[in-house]
């Protein structure tokens, strides 16, 4: 089946209309950077969602929040769908859909035994980490997954092998692992953790275990990478940067910490309500991103918004150019052309 490539939904946020600002007659500059906002495995994700309820209609249920966004969840309740966090929530013969983080055996077999029709959302890179810890598993290997405890896709893939994989987010915590003599160790990754978010932890565990394996470079999520690598050379050519995402999102608030440590003071928000004019004061220039689930319309918006503050120029800066593109399921797939047949 030729491959088929699905461009992003548009979506629109309404926010409530701005108030009157003072303006000023100086002339500010909007940092832009790109890449930001929707990755390929989020725009898949979306996609899912919206063309399952085009082929399937209602009732059409998530678990979890398909990805770590209020304004896309919003977006898509508002369109019928319901967001669940437990299988039991779920009729039984109705169809649910995995998020795009990922989840355990456990679950899939739960839904299995409750008899519900399902969809996996899964982003390919996450995927790709479940084989790996698969792989190690099978080797009987000691695996250290890099990344949050309670973050949805380290549960994910926690699940894949619950004997051999044990989580480690710092590098007090790699100093306090204890590994048998003789045993193999490998270590993967949480994806949206770039090379820097993890370089101190692999240094530490290299010099602890020196035979220890690791994925190769290309496994690193692409868009996490850009998206930090281009933060930081905004932060570093002005002094704030807002980093527009959801609270919950991890990818929006490893950008914060970027920018942060490349010396601006950086803001997570989630829309331009967010945007205190106290910040503002005395700011020639602001950067301007957001995370990997961040709809583009909210970066239109905010971008508005600073006009009203006299930020009327703005400058992009961009480091690559992405174009990755990730296929749809194919039971999707067909039931998306045969109702397009019809």
């Amino acid at each position: 089946m030729k491959k088929q490539v699905w461009k992003r939904r548009a979506f629109t946020v309404a926010l409530p209309p701005p108030d009157t600002y003072n303006k000023t007659t100086m002339s500010r500059q909007i940092i832009l950077a790109n890449p930001r906002g929707f990755c390929a495995g989020v725009v898949r994700a979306i996609d899912i969602v919206n063309l399952a309820l085009e082929a399937y209609g209602r009732p059409l249920y998530v678990l979890n929040e398909i990805v770590h966004n209020a304004y896309v969840v919003e977006d898509l309740r508002n369109k019928g769908v319901q967001f669940v966090r437990s299988l039991d929530d779920v009729p039984s013969g109705c169809r649910v859909i995995f998020s795009a983080h990922g989840i355990s055996p456990e679950v899939r077999n739960r839904a299995v035994q409750r008899g519900l029709k399902t969809i996996d959302a899964t982003c390919p890179l996450v995927t790709k980490v479940h084989l790996e810890a698969l792989r190690y598993k099978k080797q009987d290997a000691y695996i250290v997954l890099i990344g949050h405890r309670d973050h949805e896709e380290v549960a994910g893939t926690t699940g894949e092998a619950p004997d051999h994989i044990h989580v480690v987010g710092t590098v007090e915590e790699a100093d306090r692992l204890e590994v048998p003599p003789d045993t193999k160790i490998a270590y993967l990754t949480q994806t949206t953790l770039s090379l820097d978010d993890t370089k101190e932890i692999i240094e530490r565990l290299r010099m602890r275990f020196p035979r220890i394996e690791g994925p190769n470079v290309d496994d690193i999520c692409y868009a996490t990478q850009n998206r930090q690598n281009v933060v930081q050379l905004v932060a570093v050519k002005t002094g704030l940067v807002f980093v527009i995402g959801s609270v919950n999102s991890s990818n929006s608030n490893r950008l914060v910490e970027v920018a942060e440590k490349a010396g601006a003071r950086a803001c997570l928000i989630n829309d331009a309500n967010g945007i205190d004019p106290e910040w503002l004061s005395g700011q020639p220039s602001v950067g301007l991103t957001a995370g990997a689930s961040t709809p583009e319309s909210l970066v239109q918006q905010v971008i508005e918004r600073l006009r009203e503050y006299g930020f009327d120029e703005i400058k992009t800066l961009q480091t690559v150019e992405e174009n990755v593109h990730f296929s749809l399921p194919a039971e999707l797939e067909k039931a998306t052309e045969a109702r397009q047949a019809i």
